[in-house]
């Protein structure tokens, strides 16, 4: 079971909607497992290595690394470390601190996040030393997903450390998409924007990765280990579209003005393209799917809204609880029993001093907020990684009754969103979800259920 306060969440509310909504939160989480879906992927028989349809003659090989680093990178590495056993020569993945789990071949380096660390900073220069040893004939299997901006931090050498931490809490601070976070991250990098893969070459590249980013782009879910399709142009142009720019350390300011084309990250592989190959094992639609599909088995009709979901996170909560009033009003566009499904990234921007929260939190206790006279409504929303925003709380879980036994207890859930301190409300209500690291990192959903 991945929730382990199942029996808190279900202790007060609409006992029904809340135990469907968890029902539903496990079996997503069940069937994005990358340890299982990197299984049904490699398989070695003899010494043919099978990679979906690529085949290997491993007798013809050289050497086999594995290389990574990611909030879902443990489970793909594991697998590969049972399937590959001693033909693995060395390998070496960056996890988020707390991680559980043991390897033998593969070493595990913990590093902190969302923000970088020093940890993580000497690990990235550990895996760019591997790479280098790699030669021609060899194999390297690179793990890479979601978080690894933040766990795999190698600034390039005029930005420090310490620079690139405040420019990483710039950005998670700013309200600006993942996209745009990772095309300023890439250009302020050593290893990320397929500098990693430049590396590796002429060894082999196999990237085994979950999407985290909706419509599924390689270069900003794999990123150091594919070409890049953005530019140092549009790096800035990111930086001044949140009036980040005044806020950047003088360094920074100076590599991106005085940045020459040969510092812009590779837009392709050249003679070496044909030595990457990528596959997906999780795409971001599937988490929906998935999600969708327990719906239904659980008697209600379900209606997949959207796999891109962007937005402010308290503004999107209005807007979907707006849809499934819709639905008790009218019958539309659904009848009820139904699931309304939405995945994808929202933001939060911060403007002021602030508590602690994340971006599903402030979904689900904006949804609270428009919820007190529906008793038959019943909002999820949780990060599948299990670490909503900088906390431990994977995202919140609520109803009508959220809002009174918030007052009940002192708490202004409208005066909690603007100062965007949500967890402390979520905690004291047993609101919360808690997951812990659930080794996966697909899309952020939400699931709105009308009974």
């Amino acid at each position: 079971m991945y929730i382990k306060n199942r029996e808190k969440l279900t202790s007060h509310g609409y006992k029904k909607g809340r135990e469907a909504a968890i029902d539903i939160i496990e079996y997503t989480l069940h069937a994005i497992d990358p340890y299982i879906a990197t299984k049904n992927l490699v398989k070695l028989c003899g010494e043919t290595l099978t990679v979906g349809p690529l085949n290997f003659d491993l007798s013809q090989r050289g050497n086999i690394y594995v290389l990574g680093a990611g909030k879902a990178t443990f489970p793909i590495a594991k697998a590969l470390e049972e399937i590959l056993g001693g033909k693995i020569a060395k390998g070496l993945i960056i996890v988020k601190k707390g991680q559980d789990g043991t390897l033998k071949k593969i070493k595990i380096r913990e590093a902190s996040h969302p923000l970088p660390g020093k940890e993580g900073f000497n690990a990235a220069k550990e895996i760019m030393k591997i790479a280098k040893q790699t030669q021609k004939k060899d194999i390297v299997f690179c793990t890479i997903t979601g978080g690894s901006s933040a766990l795999a931090p190698l600034p390039v050498s005029s930005i420090s450390l310490k620079e690139k931490k405040q420019i990483n809490e710039l950005l998670l601070t700013s309200g600006a998409t993942i996209r745009e976070i990772n095309t300023v991250r890439k250009h302020l990098s050593n290893i990320k924007g397929g500098k990693l893969a430049l590396s590796i070459f002429p060894a082999e590249i196999i990237n085994l990765t979950v999407s985290d980013v909706t419509g599924d782009p390689l270069d900003y879910i794999t990123g150091p280990t594919v070409p890049d399709t953005s530019n140092f142009s549009e790096a800035i142009s990111v930086l001044k579209k949140y009036n980040l720019w005044d806020k950047l350390p003088k360094s920074v300011i100076n590599y991106l003005q005085n940045a020459t084309p040969e510092l812009e990250t590779p837009k392709n592989f050249g003679k070496f393209s044909s030595l990457v190959h990528s596959f997906i094992l999780i795409k971001s639609g599937v988490v929906c799917e998935s999600a969708a599909e327990k719906a239904k088995e659980l008697g209600f009709t379900p209606m997949i809204l959207t796999t891109m979901l962007e937005g402010e996170s308290k503004e999107v909560g209005i807007v979907l609880t707006g849809i499934a009033k819709e639905i008790i009003h009218h019958n539309r566009p659904l009848i009820p029993p139904c699931a309304l499904i939405a995945g994808g990234e929202t933001t939060v921007k911060i403007n002021n001093e602030h508590g602690k929260g994340g971006p599903n939190q402030e979904f689900a206790l904006s949804a609270a907020l428009q919820l007190s006279s529906y008793t038959n409504v019943t909002v999820a929303a949780i990060d599948t990684d299990g670490t909503d925003g900088p906390t431990n709380i994977a995202g919140g879980l609520v109803d009508n009754s959220t809002m009174e036994r918030a007052k009940e207890k002192g708490f202004n859930i409208f005066e909690c969103l603007v100062k965007h301190d949500t967890s402390r409300v979520l905690l004291s209500l047993d609101d919360a979800v808690i997951t812990k690291a659930t080794g996966t990192n697909a899309n952020d959903f939400k699931i709105l259920l009308v009974s």
